[in-house]
């Protein structure tokens, strides 16, 4: 399907080896980053040592605000500081706005085609159970951090330099770099079998997740996007992509650029692991245990029904299979197809109806994280030293 989609007519056996030579390359800024700030620690001294108290510092005010800025933490934030030219901020604000109209069907996409989606596949499950990241009790506490980055992103005017979206993303960049130099040398990672534990290919596939893959599954489920409106949502996750360090050359501008990309992504995958059935079981076992209010215990079993339905819908049978999965019908497709074409072609199609589906979008959204957190403080995790 992909393929059809992208237009992809003949394999690129360059870029298959490029994605391959990646699996072993970092996010080098990131990482010289992470080397100051292990040689001093959370309380280090020394003038060229970055504490965490520093990079916080740096990150909510400036790296100005920060006496004595050590040189790498100076270094770090001159790179993500600087807009690049390209930037089109009128743009990125529209494209952040379409997202935020989708609503559920932004967050059914992503839970469903992209993450859930991404487990059939080993290398990044493995590193997620490592960590403890989507696995057992913490399972739901980690998805709310990641639709907790999102949303910031999507806010109005977020990504401006003292916007939520940049800080978070900023924020995950470092986190990234940290875990990977966890990983890369603490000998419990295969690095020959898997690549670097955060590497560059992992990190440009990833990102395709969250503009051309959400695209692409919006329209699925019956979600108008026009030419201009995908644009401008993929010119928000350039930005973001940019600021997560993924190589330059793997930012794309259009959905079909994307596609080919996300296509030969696909085809360097390894099979699945043991890892991706039990993250998706903790998921979906996740939404039986959410606290929907009233009528807490039918909503909840209603949730997990119709996760497992639309999971039907994007995946198929043979995947729902190979992931344990109970083998659903997609009964509750039609419902959310018609209403997203009420949503997108009628109700968005005046100034009023957009803002109406971007205030209920959006209060989906915060209940949904509401849920996720229940009630612990709504926030991206902490940063591993």
């Amino acid at each position: 399907m992909l393929r059809r989609v992208a237009g992809v007519e003949e394999v690129d056996e360059g870029l298959l080896d490029l994605i391959g030579r990646r699996l072993y390359a970092r996010d080098e800024q990131g990482a010289a980053l992470v080397r100051a700030m292990r040689a001093g620690g959370v309380t280090g001294t020394d003038a060229e040592r970055v504490t965490m108290a520093q990079f916080r510092k740096a990150l909510d005010e400036g790296v100005e605000a920060v006496p004595d800025a050590p040189p790498a933490l100076v270094r770090f934030f001159a790179m993500v500081d600087e807009v690049p030219d390209w930037v089109d901020f009128d743009l990125l604000e529209r494209g952040a706005g379409v997202v935020r109209r989708m609503g559920r069907t932004a967050t059914d996409v992503l839970l469903q085609l992209s993450l859930i989606g991404g487990y059939r596949y080993g290398g990044p499950p493995e590193l997620l159970v490592a960590t403890g990241g989507l696995s057992g009790s913490t399972a739901m506490r980690r998805l709310g951090e990641t639709e907790t980055w999102t949303r910031a992103v999507v806010e109005p005017g977020a990504m401006r330099r003292g916007g939520e979206g940049f800080k978070l993303t900023v924020h995950v960049r470092a986190m990234h770099a940290l875990i990977n130099d966890r990983f890369e040398t603490n000998g419990r990672w295969d690095n020959d079998r898997w690549g670097l534990p955060i590497n560059q290919a992992d990190q440009a596939g990833t990102l395709g997740l969250f503009n051309s893959t959400l695209l692409l599954g919006a329209r699925f489920l019956g979600w108008h996007v026009s030419a201009e409106d995908s644009l401008a949502v993929m010119h928000l996750w350039k930005y973001v992509g940019w600021l997560l360090g993924v190589n330059e050359d793997w930012l794309f501008d259009t959905e079909r650029e994307q596609n080919v990309f996300n296509y030969h992504v696909l085809l360097a995958q390894d099979g699945q692991t043991p890892a991706g059935a039990a993250l998706t079981a903790a998921i979906v076992d996740g939404e039986r245990h959410l606290d929907h209010g009233r009528l807490t215990s039918l909503r909840a079993r209603y949730a997990q029904a119709r996760l497992l339905s639309m999971l039907r819908y994007f995946l198929g049978k043979r995947s729902l299979e190979d992931l344990r999965l109970p083998v659903a019908l997609p009964w509750v497709v039609p419902a959310v197809i018609a209403k997203n074409l009420a949503a997108s072609l009628l109700v968005g199609s005046s100034a009023l109806g957009r803002s109406y589906l971007d205030r209920i979008g959006m209060e989906f959204r915060r209940n949904r994280a509401r849920m996720l957190f229940d009630g612990a403080r709504q926030q991206i995790g902490s940063l591993p030293l």
